[in-house]
């Protein structure tokens, strides 16, 4: 009496296969890990020079219709920025985006003129701009008094307020989130959209089609040997950030695991578009073009490279609904403030939505042959 066929195995000697085919492309291990830590260190390098700029916020209660305010709004090197809500002005000002919170008041001194207390809320987190801003508002100062010489308002005060003591927001605590998104995103599209593409048009898949094979069990073995070659390279990255460049992992060995855990998610996202891909291409060279449509715009809009606080707001709540832009700012969540998977829930709930699309899409085009 024959054995039943073995699914397990199956996919085990499938996926062994599809793995060892990836180490046979030297390139596949220089596009997944050496550039990714290449323009970590490249970008992580950026913001060191040029003419300081001073990010400021006016609180709410501030008087702003006196003459002091609007020196300070004409000094080009102050730019007063307006948050919808305290919670994102807050972690900007933790995160050291954020030079201070200016709060102006007129008020009273001891001979019944009228005055203004200027009062400054910063974190050690903007250590290294809120000596010189101080510098710039003792200059503001002067400027004021000397062009109200001889009127009543005439006395400015400068004063700190709190300052907070928090951790420090370094520019890999930004960059290295993108450059592993960045890193997931074009290896995976380009390893499984060429993988599956390439093994339809050698007539490999109508062979594992005839087979009893589960059909499921051919995509799971191609689609888990790209996966697990693409955690080994986030493991890598994350390694290189932490030990050699102070990547923030709040709880350590828990933040590393749970950003693995969402690398996952993200992945498996990324599988099926790569299947979409290899099954609507009428040839290899197609391949590329779907890619970066579907890449490109996420490069540049998701957060990977700089804030998509840069754009026009219309154009971040475009920014907001795109899955790469919900894996970076998971990530940066769970590494630098310390969240867990579980309180990303909104990122999570958009990179399921996509999911369930993707691969309803999916379900309908793959094509064996």
């Amino acid at each position: 009496m024959s054995k039943p066929y073995s699914q397990s195995r199956a996919l085990w000697a499938i996926t062994r296969a599809s793995f060892k085919a990836i180490f046979s492309n030297p390139s596949a291990i220089i596009f997944s890990v050496l550039f990714p830590i290449i323009f970590i260190l490249i970008f992580g390098a950026f913001g060191s020079g040029g003419q300081a700029v001073y990010r400021i916020a006016i609180d709410n209660s501030s008087d702003t219709s006196n003459r002091f305010y609007q020196e300070l709004r004409d000094i080009k090197a102050i730019r007063i920025v307006n948050y919808p809500d305290s919670n994102a002005l807050n972690k900007d000002l933790i995160k050291g985006r954020l030079t201070a919170i200016v709060h102006i008041k007129e008020q009273k001194d001891s001979s019944g003129r009228s005055a203004f207390a200027v009062n400054t809320r910063s974190t050690t987190a903007s250590s290294n701009t809120i000596g010189p801003f101080r510098q710039v508002l003792e200059y503001i100062k002067l400027v004021y008094e000397k062009k109200a010489s001889g009127n009543e308002e005439e006395w400015v005060t400068v004063n700190d307020t709190e300052v907070k003591e928090v951790r420090k927001y370094r520019q890999i605590d930004f960059i290295l989130p993108g450059q592993l998104g960045f890193s997931i995103l074009f290896s995976t599209l380009f390893g499984i959209a060429f993988t599956f593409f390439g093994l339809k048009e050698q007539l490999v898949l109508k062979r594992f089609y005839a087979s009893p094979v589960n059909r499921l069990n051919i995509l799971l073995g191609i689609g888990l040997s790209r996966l697990f070659f693409q955690m080994m390279n986030v493991v890598v990255l994350i390694i290189v950030g932490h030990y050699f460049l102070n990547f923030t992992l709040q709880h350590g060995l828990i933040t590393f695991l749970e950003i693995m855990l969402i690398t996952m998610i993200m992945l498996l996202l990324l599988m099926g578009v790569g299947f979409i891909f290899s099954s609507i291409a009428r040839s290899d060279t197609s391949i590329p073009l779907l890619i970066n449509l579907f890449g490109f715009p996420q490069m540049m809009l998701s957060g990977t490279f700089f804030p998509i606080e840069v754009f026009p707001k219309w154009l971040q709540e475009v920014c907001k609904i795109l899955p790469l832009t919900q894996y970076n700012d998971a990530v940066r969540k769970i590494s630098f403030e310390g969240l867990s998977v579980l309180e990303c829930g909104r990122e999570i709930g958009i990179l399921a939505a996509w999911m369930v699309i993707i691969y309803v899409i999916a379900a309908r085009v793959i094509k064996w042959e």
